[in-house]
């Protein structure tokens, strides 16, 4: 899969209504700091984050004002760019890909303890979607680090791998 391809797909999510913004945003800090306890409560965190605990308190916060925006300018392609940034940075600094699907996991948890059912349906979409297209986002961020072409990934590289 190529960005291109996340982006088509993210084109299909449906920005959250006014409300549902304005309810995430009144609970971001709490939603923040209930993730850095959870997951600083996990036996295999520093595994994960390569010991950078600090650094993983502040992609979480960093995670809840980007989501904010985002919910309420969505954009697909920031959407995407900022997934295959946060990707390539944090792998950077040893963050382990097990990482990603225990964070949005614990981050799902958290929104479903601290939003309304009618937000967390409106809001959980963009989850499920960064959720199911963590692989592509390992892909794409391995090619990266390892100095491939940009895009790498897609159906041409599926092809000259098979």
């Amino acid at each position: 899969m190529t960005r291109e391809d996340l982006i088509v797909s993210a084109r299909k999510l449906v920005q959250p209504s006014e409300k549902s913004v304005s309810e995430y945003s009144r609970q971001r800090e709490v939603m923040a700091s209930d993730i850095n306890r959870l997951m600083k409560g996990r036996a295999d965190i520093d595994y994960m984050v390569g010991g950078n605990l600090s650094m993983m308190e502040d992609n979480h916060r960093n995670h809840a004002r980007f989501m904010e925006s985002l919910l309420a300018f969505f954009t697909p392609e920031v959407l995407v760019d900022t997934v295959l940034w946060v990707f390539r940075a944090y792998r950077a600094h040893g963050f382990q890909l097990t990482y990603w699907p225990a964070q949005l996991d614990t981050w799902v948890e958290v929104l479903k303890n601290h939003l309304s059912a009618e937000s967390f349906l409106e809001i959980y979409p963009f989850y499920h979607w960064m959720i199911i297209h963590q692989a592509a986002f390992a892909e794409l961020s391995d090619s990266f680090l390892e100095g491939k072409p940009a895009g790498f990934g897609g159906k041409a590289a599926h092809d000259a791998r098979c």
